[in-house]
């Protein structure tokens, strides 16, 4: 039956390649889409695997406004209660300071340039902000990429009065790694409630780079004029110690074995003023991210489901009318004394010789599209959701510079691989589909008798 089926396969090329074409097609865009679904996998996993077993505590804005500037307002001896509870695995916090660059200018832009009034001018003219962080590799803006370290080390917890600063504003003023400049308190800013007069010479431990995503209005929203400090300047800078200082908020790393639900429920028991506060999953902090991986995973499916079974009901149909076609040379089989198992394995052999040619070609020619359609695909999940986020802010002007940035990030590229795995998801899927197809498109035929095939035939 073997040399039967592939005679069969050779006489009927038009059917043969008709079958191959749609085997091809199904199998192509199979892989294709789990390509994509395991690229998405992956930078998912890229993306959040430094956040996805902690959690933040800020402020709640509903109840607590927070500093005069509105910045956080969290008290270091409730970091020290969480901290102490045997659940966390390590922890950072931060600090949200301004200060005066002393004997430097700032980076401006356009429209930076365009809104500095002379008042303003006069007061922040030489203002950065500060981010004071025992930890700068867990900072937001580094996890979520806005910022990324081009050069030297992040600050760690053991560092004193050292700083991360952008390699666009070290070089308009000819500074590099190594190189010491003073910080000094700005008096007219809102949080400096002490009028803290302090200066403190830092020395530059690292360089960043980054671009704000959208425009800004004042020079301490660019990128540029962002410095990143170990906790002990940001809290002197406003007069204060580690221990004394208020924190604009602090993110928790659970141990491995535990529940990061279970967590959060037991550390909300601590006598902390909850009302003040609140508890935010880390990944949470990422919500245009999340949709925007949701919906590709939501596409990839559809276009993996929608594949196989519209492949599998034009299969099914191809594969009726082929053994409708045929009723006259299965009833000369049976009458020559031929099982009805071996005349329906004659089939099973034809369709083998076509599918699986089919499904090698299917692994190429997914390699070869696949990049273009997973850029394509998520295109269109950006845009969708990037309009979404614009109907819901109702057209208001969001908030600014790197925080926000991160807020509003998305996946930019996937690097979509076909693997040998997914061709074999498709292989094993493929079989089982054609299967069922050539079983229900043979039955009704099979369980004729040669008499009754004859007499059907026109």
């Amino acid at each position: 039956m073997i040399k039967n089926s592939l005679a069969y396969v050779v006489r009927k090329p038009l059917k043969t390649l008709i079958l191959f074409t749609i085997i091809l097609a199904m199998s192509t865009l199979s892989i294709v889409s789990l390509a994509i679904k395991s690229s998405t996998d992956k930078a998912k996993n890229e993306t959040f695997k430094n956040i996805s077993n902690s959690f933040s505590m800020e402020i709640n804005r509903r109840t607590n406004p927070g500093t005069p500037r509105g910045a956080g307002n969290v008290k270091g001896e409730d970091l020290k209660k969480i901290s102490e509870t045997g659940l966390i695995d390590g922890y950072v916090k931060r600090i949200s300071s301004v200060a005066d660059l002393q004997g430097y200018d700032l980076v401006e832009s356009a429209e930076t340039a365009q809104n500095q009034n002379p008042e303003r001018k006069k007061n922040f003219g030489r203002a950065v902000m500060v981010t004071g962080i025992n930890d700068s590799s867990k900072e937001n803006t580094f996890v979520s990429e806005s910022y990324k370290l081009v050069e030297g080390e992040h600050i760690k917890d053991s560092d004193t009065n050292k700083i991360l600063m952008h390699k666009d504003l070290a070089q308009k003023n000819g500074l590099k790694i190594g190189d010491k400049i003073k910080l000094k308190s700005n008096i007219y800013d809102a949080d400096n409630v002490k009028q803290a007069n302090e200066t403190v010479e830092v020395e530059i431990k690292g360089l960043f780079d980054g671009q704000n995503a959208g425009p800004v209005t004042v020079s301490q929203e660019l990128y540029q004029n962002n410095i990143i400090s170990d906790i002990k300047t940001a809290a002197n800078l406003y007069g204060n110690t580690e221990d004394t200082a208020t924190y604009l908020d602090s993110t928790f790393y659970i141990k491995g074995d535990k529940d990061i639900d279970e967590v959060m429920k037991e550390i909300q028991k601590l006598d902390i003023d909850w009302n003040s506060y609140m508890l935010v999953k880390s990944s949470s902090n990422y919500p245009v991210l999340q949709k925007t991986i949701s919906g590709v995973y939501g596409l990839t499916n559809k276009m993996f489901i929608a594949t196989m079974v519209f492949s599998g009901l034009i299969i099914g149909l191809i594969l009726l009318l082929w053994i409708n076609a045929r009723k006259k040379e299965i009833a000369i089989y049976l009458s020559l004394g031929k099982t009805k198992m071996e005349v329906f394995s004659q089939f099973v052999y034809e369709l083998l010789f076509i599918s699986i040619p089919a499904f090698i070609a299917s692994y190429f020619v997914a390699g070869y599209i696949s990049k273009n359609i997973g850029a394509k695909l998520l295109s269109q999940v950006t845009n969708s959701v990037s309009k979404e986020i614009a109907r819901q802010s109702g057209g208001t002007n969001l908030a600014s510079g790197a925080e926000a940035d991160g807020f509003n990030r998305t996946l930019t590229s996937l690097d979509v691989e076909v693997l040998s795995k997914h061709l074999l998801y498709v292989v094993v899927i493929g079989l089982v589909i054609l299967s069922i197809s050539l079983i229900l498109a043979s039955i009704k035929t099979m369980k004729k008798s040669p008499k009754e095939l004859l007499t059907e035939i026109k």
